[in-house]
């Protein structure tokens, strides 16, 4: 694994809803920090840093817009310079103009962490991996929520993590850790 000096950093749905009660059991409490690790690294490099929020088109969601679910987490609100990509959608590419936007910049490295693993994350991954971007996915950076599978089988927000993971690793991106992801940019 080689960072490039100019990858992306998409950093997806840091928006206050994804902390509603209501989403349920989460897996990774530790997610969010190593978000901002990735982030601090990105800044202090200087490579691009590309936010990605949701704004529904469901009135019942966490992010429907008018509400404070659809604000940015202090945390990870965008600095001057840093790009906003606004979706009604998990894929961050459709309906946007995201892939534009990097193909303008010449970039072709993306890095993608955020929520959900299995919804915008996996999402996002599955269309970068498609349209040719080389594309990792920080495992650590990312989490979901316990769901139940298709034939109503409750499954841990760990197992839904980890499914999803597996769903992209070798075929749409490549998978590792935010320690993996910092020792291949120094």
């Amino acid at each position: 694994m080689e960072l490039q000096h100019d990858a992306a950093l998409i950093l997806i749905d840091q928006q206050k809803g994804i902390l509603h009660p209501r989403l349920g059991p989460r897996n990774n409490p530790e997610a969010e920090l190593r978000m901002l690790e990735l982030l601090v690294f990105w800044r202090g490099t200087a490579r691009p840093v590309i936010h990605v929020h949701h704004l529904s088109r469901s009135p019942d969601s966490v992010f429907w817009p008018g509400q404070s679910g659809v604000e940015v987490q202090p945390r990870f609100a965008p600095l001057a310079g840093e790009r906003l990509v606004e979706k009604q959608v998990p894929d961050a590419f459709c309906g946007t103009t995201l892939e534009a936007d990097l193909r303008s910049a010449g970039i072709g490295q993306l890095v993608i962490v955020g929520v959900a693993t299995n919804n915008s994350v996996e999402s996002t991954a599955r269309t970068a991996g498609n349209l040719g971007f080389d594309t990792w996915v920080a495992e650590d950076a990312c989490f979901t929520f316990d769901k139940a599978d298709y034939f109503g089988n409750a499954r841990s927000a760990a197992e839904v993590h980890g499914m999803s993971l597996a769903n992209l690793h070798g075929e749409y991106a490549t998978v590792g850790s935010v320690k993996q992801i910092l020792q291949a940019g120094e």
